[in-house]
């Protein structure tokens, strides 16, 4: 195993070396987003219009030689231009499926929130299973199949809430925010003549990302700190601040999210401190406190840190 970590640290730097030449200062975002494409996850981006989120999937999909399709999301958006059509092809007398955007490897849900919750439920089978179901026929999605969806802050004009039910099927989410004076001087300088994105060459293919994530799956997790893991996510549904704490599928995300963190930080196995920093980004959007807990000013960054300290953390013993 260790091996073949080594093997892929030098491919995952040119990977984010291409990421970070695109979104500049942007780079533990750059990281947590490597971190849920390595374990199959699927990746929500809220932060208000223009902060790179768009530029940050596409340098992504063009990274891995992927095939990348985007959906604009509209309250007229339909389920079907999702998902796809059947349609009657007179000469063959027979129905024809014929695909939407979703049949790709990287899609881009522009702001996701802008779309009603009927079209919005259209993406929850494709999420968790990998295939969609169209006039009783199941259609397999192609492999890798990453979801990365946009949003904008729920108090901007004309959007809707997302459902529970989809919010739990995002493995990620974060924020990626306005780069520091530094870094937006240096962008300045970087697009003055053409954008980096223009110049950005593959440096995978999808077969090694697949291979990679079969590598990420077998990143070991002792024991002790698997039921470190599972306290932690038990606690959230326990606590007194939280109204709805974390489902068995976070559980499950928060594994493979720390296995594939530790990856990246070329270890060949999950140490607490990899559960504890990906816990807020994996954890935190699944939750939800009681009204009274938000009124008094209480933050999930709060409650999460109020965990934190109410689990023992489990210590390796030297022989």
């Amino acid at each position: 195993m260790e091996t073949a970590i080594h093997n892929h640290v030098e491919i995952l730097a040119k990977l984010k070396a291409n990421l970070e030449s695109c979104i500049l200062g942007k780079n533990e975002e750059i990281e947590l987003l490597l971190t849920a494409m390595l374990a199959g996850g699927h990746v929500l981006l809220e932060d208000v219009p223009g902060t790179g989120k768009t530029v940050l999937i596409k340098a992504l999909a063009r990274s891995i030689d992927g095939q990348f399709r985007r959906i604009q999301c509209n309250p007229d958006l339909l389920p079907s231009d999702i998902t796809g059509v059947s349609i009657y092809h007179p000469k063959e007398e027979k129905f024809l499926f014929r695909s939407g955007p979703i049949m790709t490897n990287i899609l881009l849900v522009d702001e996701i929130n802008r779309a009603t919750t009927k079209t919005q439920s259209a993406l929850l089978e494709a999420m968790e299973e990998r295939h969609i179901t169209v006039d009783g026929d199941l259609h397999e999605l192609p492999a890798p199949f990453l979801m990365l969806a946009t949003q904008n802050p729920i108090d901007f004009e004309g959007t809707y809430t997302l459902p529970e039910a989809q919010l739990d099927r995002f493995m990620i989410k974060l924020s990626l925010g306005y780069p520091n004076e530094a870094a937006e001087k240096q962008m300045i300088v970087a697009q003055s003549k053409a954008h980096p994105m223009e110049t950005l060459e593959p440096v995978l293919n999808t077969a090694q990302v697949l291979d990679i994530q079969e590598k990420v799956r077998s990143v070991h997790m002792d024991d002790a700190v698997a039921e470190y893991l599972v306290a932690l996510t038990r606690k959230t549904r326990e606590h007194k601040a939280v109204f709805l704490g974390a489902s068995p599928r976070a559980t499950l995300s928060l594994v493979q999210a720390s296995k594939a963190y530790a990856f990246l930080n070329n270890r060949s196995y999950v140490i607490p401190d990899d559960i504890k920093y990906v816990t807020p980004f994996v954890i935190g959007h699944r939750m939800i406190l009681h009204s009274e807990a938000r009124m008094e000013g209480l933050t999930m960054n709060a409650v999460l840190a109020s965990i934190f300290e109410q689990v023992r953390v489990p210590v390796r013993l030297e022989k």
